[in-house]
């Protein structure tokens, strides 16, 4: 029998529980005493909690200089954030926000040290390799979908017929610390949690059934999945305890992030990149409303090709799902789907024709489209057929 062999890569010191924001000046002296303070362009203001966080870091005598970014980052706005800042001397940068604050943060801090445009070390778009060397950066989540706080690449986008969605990435990017306070969340509007909920949710099943997958990373998606199931439809239909749901999605996009980063990702995610390029579709969007017919598609080519290995684990997802037996895979897999389904259309997730979408443009979607780590690859008919499903 060959040995069992996988890697893991490294992921930032984490800090998980409601109240833990209060431990963020403490992590900030630990690299100084001037902070660059990234946030999103609204909702941690009107919720009063940037106040909070601003008063938290005065208390301890820290400077904190607030950049608010609006949407998803820009190549632009990292280097206009690099040029308004790199004289100074900031000691570590801190985001505290949704995916895309923590990836504008984590590319700023990044390209600082270098003063260079951040367009020139992306990947495929650039030409140049980064060295590593950033300002300390802090992330904390204020949604739960990316898993961002845990990763070692920053998503820019220019949004147009000549757009793209290319990683700034180095091992050294991942945050040197993550703070995860799902209080933080609290009082998320519906459509932003469920966006970001089915972003986790399709990295967890892709990183769950990815060709890269290994023991440990299924362990900590199924950890990720279980807490998803118990608190995600609760959670959007206002049931239950909303910080008791809030810590379980928290939890789920975590591990979603931290799966993504060792087991790679499938067709969803390859069809998301070039949708939120070429049309402007956030990404979660994008994720939530292939997922049902992606990995509709993905099974049936899989009992096609008679590949058991990845339909159990699809029924495995199933039965946890919809509490069906896992010994019956082709039951198992239909329920998922159709649960997949049934969520989508019970959250109002928009079609692609909402954002303009249409058969002419398939051609560039899927041009631009991946398998990366699919279980079974799809070929441009299917991806199609994909879009067509979704228009």
């Amino acid at each position: 029998m060959e040995s069992l062999k996988f890697s893991i890569a490294r992921i930032p010191s984490i800090y998980f529980g409601a109240g833990m924001l209060s431990l963020l000046p403490q992590k900030v002296r630990l690299f100084g005493t001037r902070c660059l303070l990234v946030t999103g362009s609204a909702s941690l203001r009107s919720s009063g909690r940037l106040d909070r966080v601003l008063q938290l870091l005065k208390n301890e005598h820290i400077d904190a200089f607030p950049l608010a970014i609006s949407g998803e980052p820009t190549p632009e706005v990292v280097d206009d954030a690099v040029n308004e800042f790199k004289d100074s001397d900031i000691d570590v940068v801190v985001s505290i926000g949704g995916g895309s604050a923590i990836d504008a943060g984590k590319a700023v801090s990044a390209m600082l040290p270098t003063g260079n445009s951040v367009i020139e070390y992306l990947e495929v778009v650039g030409t140049k390799q980064h060295n590593g060397n950033k300002v300390p950066f802090i992330a904390l989540p204020t949604t739960a979908g990316t898993g961002s706080e845990a990763t070692k690449n920053a998503v820019l986008s220019k949004t147009g017929k000549a757009g793209f969605k290319r990683s700034l990435r180095h091992d050294n990017f991942v945050p040197d610390i993550a703070i995860i306070d799902p209080e933080l969340a609290l009082g998320t509007p519906l459509a932003v949690s469920a966006a970001a909920g089915l972003d986790a949710l399709t990295q967890l099943i892709e990183s769950f059934v990815s060709t890269g997958a290994n023991p440990m990373t299924d362990a900590l998606a199924w950890s990720g999945l279980e807490k998803f199931k118990t608190s995600f439809m609760p959670l959007c239909a206002g049931a239950g305890s909303e910080i008791s749901h809030r810590a379980s999605m928290a939890y789920a996009a975590l591990m979603s992030g931290i799966t993504l980063a060792n087991a790679g990702l499938g067709v969803v995610h390859g069809i998301a990149s070039p949708l939120g390029a070429l049309f402007g579709i956030p990404h979660g969007i994008a994720c939530g409303t292939m997922l049902a017919v992606a990995v509709k598609a993905t099974i049936t080519k899989l009992f096609a090709e008679n590949q058991d290995t990845y339909l159990q684990k699809y029924a495995r997802i199933g039965s946890l799902f919809a509490r069906c037996d896992v010994r019956e895979t082709g039951r198992a897999c239909k329920r998922l789907v159709e649960l997949l389904e049934e969520w989508i259309e019970q959250l109002n997730i928009p079609r692609l024709s909402s954002f303009g979408v249409c058969r002419d443009d398939f051609t560039a979607i899927i041009e631009q489209s991946g398998n990366k780590n699919n279980p079974v690859k799809l070929n441009p008919d299917e991806i199609a057929e994909i879009l067509e499903q979704r228009l």
